[in-house]
């Protein structure tokens, strides 16, 4: 976090104690204390915000290129099948035929999953509550638990599920357009990263198919905060098992 807001990346920074170290130790876990962020999450994106999350989201990959440690994505592809091993005798009690469904996509993503796209921090969680805006001005970024190194479309693939999806699970290619050419024009995609983007976002949908699904049947008796309902994800990776480029995202394909 003061890595990326030094170098022009609105996010809160960590405050440092009188002998200037940021981590300490409160009710005997480790704690940080940091700035406040002004601005509010959008219930309903609109194609502006994503334009300016797709530029905030390069402008994060762009300044964290010079970061000099390492945390590889535990959530990344390698994880997936470990996940899925935790919930698949139960995978149909969520949703008929989950089971066949996600053990078919992995075995397709262990396969043709791209190993050697351009790389580095990714934040892996900036789904619309994770962004905060202040009137049609993108104010910030938070939450970087789940931040790791890991190929950044990946990171794209993961916005394009969280933020350009309507209530019926349709997809909005306006919003789509408009984020990833909000990111282009800040970080040019590789032909590459391009071809991609399905893949990738058929990947990002399995991992919250996942953990969502985790979290669904493992929920605690007395838990306060009710899991997500991972049928979305079903219907978001139905959506990518059809997509066949990155057009169908409303982005061209000149590169």
């Amino acid at each position: 976090m003061e890595h990326v807001a030094d170098r022009g990346v609105s996010c809160p920074r960590p405050v440092h104690a009188k002998d200037g170290s940021i981590l300490s130790e409160l009710a005997g876990r480790n704690a940080a204390l940091v700035t406040f962020l002004d601005g509010f999450s959008v219930k309903k994106p609109r194609a502006d915000h994503c334009l300016k999350l797709g530029r905030a989201l390069a402008q994060f990959h762009l300044a964290t290129a010079d970061f000099p440690q390492h945390r590889q994505n535990a959530l990344g592809e390698p994880g997936w099948r470990p996940l899925f091993e935790k919930v698949r005798n139960r995978a149909n009690e969520i949703v008929p035929g989950l089971q066949s469904l996600v053990h078919d996509e992995l075995m397709l993503l262990d396969a043709s999953w791209p190993k050697a796209l351009p790389s580095g921090v990714i934040h892996a969680d900036l789904f619309p509550d994770n962004v905060f805006f202040l009137g049609d001005s993108l104010s910030g970024l938070i939450d970087f638990y789940f931040a790791g190194n890991d190929a950044l479309a990946y990171d794209v693939a993961i916005c394009l599920n969280a933020w350009c999806f309507e209530q019926d699970y349709a997809f909005n290619l306006t919003k789509g357009r408009a984020l990833l050419e909000g990111y282009d024009s800040v970080r040019k995609l590789s032909p590459a990263e391009r071809h991609a983007m399905p893949l990738l976002c058929r990947g990002a949908a399995v991992r919250f198919l996942l953990t969502r699904s985790y979290d669904w049947l493992n929920r605690p008796p007395n838990a306060l905060v009710n899991p997500h309902n991972p049928f979305d994800y079903v219907r978001r990776l139905r959506f990518h098992q059809s997509v066949r480029s990155i057009a169908a995202y409303g982005f061209g394909e000149a590169a």
